[in-house]
């Protein structure tokens, strides 16, 4: 029953953000989205550890320390800021591993994809302004993400909470695709 539950979920949230993605335009992003959920790698854990409210990597995390779900999540999906990492040789040698800033086209799909992880844990209780309440929440854990890139996010939900999905993802597909980075100048 738990494996059935978290099928529902994952597909649920799969089909928002495919409906967001398609909104700005983002259409292969919107289908490919979050495919890799479906592999044992990710599914097992995800059913093993289901609740419905929350991820459930982060019970995983806590049962064992680590989520091998979000390990391999993470290292497949283009549009989560932890795969935008790489490293420099620093003065002494060693690698310093920094955040690179994220191509524009994978922080909409960010974007979606914070929206939708919002309506499918809050369910009826979804209000646009969830998903920036959210980002602030973890904003002091977000050193891992390129400071263009959180501007950027902060930005956009920002405007979710201020317009409205169906504005903002208008915004994005006519302006900050085109735009990219520069729309913050």
């Amino acid at each position: 029953m738990k494996a059935w539950k978290h099928f529902c979920t994952i597909t649920k949230h799969r089909m928002s953000v495919c409906s967001i993605c398609f909104k700005m335009g983002l259409y292969k992003q919107g289908l490919m989205h979050d495919l890799s959920k479906y592999s044992p790698s990710e599914f097992i854990p995800g059913a093993k550890y289901f609740v419905g409210y929350r991820s459930p990597n982060d019970l995983q995390r806590q049962a064992e320390g680590y989520s091998t779900a979000w390990l391999h999540h993470k290292g497949r999906n283009l549009h989560h800021f932890e795969y935008w990492t790489d490293y420099q040789i620093d003065e002494s040698g060693r690698p310093d591993v920094r955040p690179v800033r994220m191509p524009v086209k994978y922080v909409a799909e960010m974007f979606a994809d914070r929206i939708a992880a919002c309506k499918t844990y809050k369910k009826d209780e979804y209000t646009i302004d969830d998903p920036l309440a959210y980002f602030m929440r973890g904003k002091h854990r977000a050193n891992y993400m390129h400071a263009d890139t959180e501007a950027l996010l902060e930005h956009l939900l920002t405007k979710l909470s201020t317009d409205g999905e169906d504005a903002t993802c208008k915004y994005i597909k006519t302006r900050v695709l085109k735009e990219g980075y520069d729309i913050l100048k």
